[in-house]
């Protein structure tokens, strides 16, 4: 008896500690990972002398004439309002368009696979194209259509690069979502709109929410396309509007900080609160198939 409880015992102290070194390990990452975000609300109470002499040291004085430079330069509800109408367009349109392709790539019957299977990697292989390659071609076709300087001329380019990685994640998933319950669906007497909105949908939301998740995230942080199409200050995005802060000769280092503060905060509020979705869809869509 006594030696049985002794090897529960050190079991136990085994499970304790490894408990408590993988607690350790978390924090130390956490840690690491935040030391940039900490460094640049340090970097947005210096002036800019201070800056570029003293990156690393605390601030002589905390006062926030950098935050208030940068209400007075940018107008922060108008970048908000234009990067929002955007993000929430374009991820409307492209999850209404991902979804349904993606739904007829794993449901539909092809009279031959490869045709199946080559609409299927025409999709994909966008993954490997970088999206700075389409700049030149994308404003030609933009000034072609007259759609520069508006909403439009965003919206679309951002729809046609999130489909690759939505497609990826919606067929992964669906592939692996029974059949069985569409076929009863569909002996029940559902039309192909129901099937899909009321039957399929409510099932792969987890992964609907980590598309959601990162395409509103790209779209909040992308600065390539809305550097090229967009030249009207009443139509910039935020990441767009932060580089006004950087001049032919000179550069407004606190200036950009605080802005760029200001311009992430609203993402960590909303990634922690979406977090738990992303985990979900990412084992739920990315690892299957």
């Amino acid at each position: 008896m006594k030696s049985n409880h002794t090897s529960l015992t050190s079991i136990n102290l085994k499970e304790k500690n490894t408990k408590i070194l993988s607690y350790i390990l978390t924090y130390a990452i956490t840690l690491l990972v935040m030391i940039p975000f900490i460094w640049m609300i340090v970097l947005s109470f210096k002036e800019n002398q201070e800056i570029l002499t003293n990156p690393f040291s605390l601030p002589e004085s905390f006062n926030l004439d950098n935050y208030k430079r940068a209400f007075e330069t940018l107008n922060m509800g108008l970048l908000y309002k234009n990067t929002f109408i955007i993000a929430v367009v374009s991820v409307f349109l492209e999850m209404i368009i991902t979804f349904m392709s993606s739904f007829a790539i794993s449901r539909m019957i092809f009279k031959r696979d490869k045709l199946k299977n080559g609409l299927y990697y025409l999709l994909i292989i966008g993954l490997a194209i970088p999206p700075f390659i389409l700049l030149f071609p994308v404003y030609r076709i933009t000034i072609s259509l007259g759609l520069e300087n508006t909403y439009l001329s965003l919206i679309l380019p951002y729809i046609a690069t999130s489909i690759s990685f939505n497609t990826l994640l919606f067929v992964g998933f669906l592939k692996d979502f029974p059949s069985e319950i569409e076929e009863a669906a569909v002996i029940d007497g559902c039309n192909l709109f129901t099937l899909c909105t009321k039957v399929v949908f409510p099932v792969v939301k987890p992964v609907v929410m980590t598309v959601f998740i990162f395409n509103i995230l790209y779209i909040w942080n992308e600065f390539p396309f809305a550097a090229t199409l967009i030249s009207d200050p009443s139509r910039m995005t935020i990441p767009l509007a932060i580089s006004e802060f950087k001049g032919r000769y000179n550069i407004d280092y606190g200036g950009i900080v605080s802005a760029s503060l200001l311009f992430i905060i609203p993402q960590l509020i909303f990634y922690g609160i979406f977090q738990k979705h992303i985990i979900k869809g990412m084992t739920a869509g990315a690892v299957k198939g």
